[in-house]
């Protein structure tokens, strides 16, 4: 696992700082303990579409990554294609992750 991104969501995972799955992370974000929602990019569309209506509605960040379920599954230890951050220190350095990220490509 190359990706620092994928790293640090593991240790978000074992410091108990993420909500994970869709169920989970809409009550996260409706609940206002979501601090940034991860999703995967071969979310399916109709998924993805619920849960950015659900967030737009909550104002909660939301990053739509280039991260597949399958390598999140293998960073955090569960097949899931949503992930909520609900820890502002993990979402900050998440977000500096993925903007570095970005600018390297």
């Amino acid at each position: 696992m190359n990706d620092k991104r994928l790293s640090f969501l593991g240790i978000a995972r074992r410091a108990g700082k993420l909500s994970l799955g869709f169920d989970a992370a809409t009550d996260s974000m409706i609940s206002g303990k979501c601090k940034l929602l991860l999703l995967a990019s071969d979310l399916s569309e109709r998924t993805t579409r619920t849960v950015l209506r659900t967030a737009q509605q909550t104002q909660t960040r939301t990053i739509v990554s280039d991260i597949t379920m399958n390598d999140l599954g293998c960073a955090i230890g569960k097949q899931t294609g949503i992930v909520a951050v609900t820890d502002k220190g993990f979402a900050d350095k998440l977000k500096t992750l993925f903007n570095e990220q970005r600018q390297e490509e």
